[in-house]
């Protein structure tokens, strides 16, 4: 329930208004904001509320009159400052991760939510802005039966580009995902999974192996299985430090279960009282996400990871979500692609796929958006580098 009186923003209040859109997603709650504040981001909270057919936009705190109006929409927006000359001061990015949250349907809104961000972001003095909705280009594999096309996100993308926006070189998130529907039983759930899944789900169990709730004192350990499967697998992790803040933020143990909160759970799989595998899901608004896994190559025979997906599917379930998202698909659907093992793994256990439409820029000075591009990539190389460095310490 949305206050009564107009009132400052606080956790609870912004969690609660945003749980109730379109696309509310767990990377918009305020301790994913509050997180990337401790990393070099200044996070600010957008509403938008209607009122006798007005758009009104507040920041960082609800609407005067708030119970005669509407809220229709919400962004959490990212801000982070880069050094450019002697510009430093007021030069920045803005990013607003997996937002902004509205009905996409409604044209109107989406032309007034995305000229407030380009406004925002002119007064911010942002050399660009991004942003990520949670909006669906369409489900399957493109050219595979089954596939379908959904016109809306093809409408959006084509407004966009006429109103100056690109789509990014720079995807942060993974455009693309497999979902799992928790309506179905466990009996369906199951069905839907693929015979070799079911029969590792099985043999997990016939090996001993026990899937159990992660503790605060699990933390050292999930952070250097994580950091032995980047190394194995790799791909590029931040230092410790940020992962004990997201976790530490999500998983606190004065959080309840509440829809509307978001919270996090560990899941750690033993076998003969050695831990050799970990999933952190965090849920919220009634959908759950497998944000991180990580695992071990000791007893990678006893298909532990399997299990361990089972029971974070069970869990979810019974937690009251629809959704789950297994978080990553390829972007192009090759055995090249990177992400081709993982998702196999993924699609095994029964989901469907869903294609978003990913990062899109808007640059506000085309002159430093460019410059920025261009030496985005090589920076990233070297902190992928350094990464990897650091990563190799925590294991070793």
């Amino acid at each position: 329930m949305l206050p009564k009186n107009p009132t400052q923003l606080n956790p609870v209040l912004w969690n609660t208004a945003i749980s109730h859109l379109y696309g509310a997603h767990v990377l918009q709650t305020w301790e994913w904001g509050k997180v990337k504040s401790h990393f070099g981001w200044q996070p600010n909270y957008l509403l938008w509320c209607k009122d006798n057919d007005k758009v009104e936009l507040s920041m960082n705190r609800f609407p005067d009159r708030l119970k005669q109006k509407e809220l229709v929409a919400a962004a959490l927006t990212l801000q982070r400052n880069i050094p450019i000359g002697g510009f430093s001061h007021r030069m920045g990015v803005i990013y607003v991760p997996k937002g902004p949250l509205l009905d996409w349907n409604d044209s109107l809104l989406r032309y007034r939510i995305l000229q407030d961000l380009k406004e925002f972001a002119q007064k911010h003095g942002a050399i660009f802005i991004k942003i990520d909705p949670d909006l669906e280009l369409g489900t399957g594999i493109p050219g595979k039966a089954g596939s379908s096309e959904h016109n809306l996100g093809v409408t959006v993308s084509t407004n966009l580009k006429a109103d100056g926006w690109q789509f990014s070189e720079e995807q942060v998130q993974f455009r693309n995902t497999v979902l799992i529907d928790l309506g179905l039983s466990e009996e369906e759930l199951l069905a839907n999974m693929k015979q070799k899944t079911r029969y590792n789900i099985n043999l997990a169990l016939r090996k001993g192996v026990s899937i159990r709730t992660g503790k605060p004192t699990d933390i050292d350990l999930l952070i250097r299985m994580y950091a032995e499967t980047s190394i194995r697998d790799g791909f590029a992790i931040r230092n410790d430090t940020y992962y004990r803040e997201v976790w530490n933020t999500f998983m606190s143990s004065q959080r309840t279960e509440q829809f509307d909160q978001p919270v996090a759970e560990a899941l750690v799989a033993d076998v003969n009282g050695e831990s050799v595998a970990g999933a952190i899901i965090f849920r919220f608004a009634r959908k759950a996400w497998y944000l991180y896994g990580m695992s071990r190559m000791v007893h990678r025979d006893k298909m532990p990871n399997y299990l361990l997906q089972w029971e974070a599917i069970k869990r979810a379930k019974a937690a009251g979500c629809t959704v789950y998202d297994l978080w990553g698909a390829p972007d192009e659907f090759i055995e090249t692609d990177p992400l081709w093992g993982v998702f196999r793994f993924k699609e095994g256990l029964g989901g469907t796929i869903h294609r978003y439409l990913g990062a899109w820029d808007l640059p506000m000075n085309r002159m430093l958006y460019r410059l920025y591009s261009k030496t985005l990539l090589g920076l990233l190389d070297i902190m992928r580098k350094h990464g990897k460095a650091t990563t190799k310490q925590v294991i070793g």
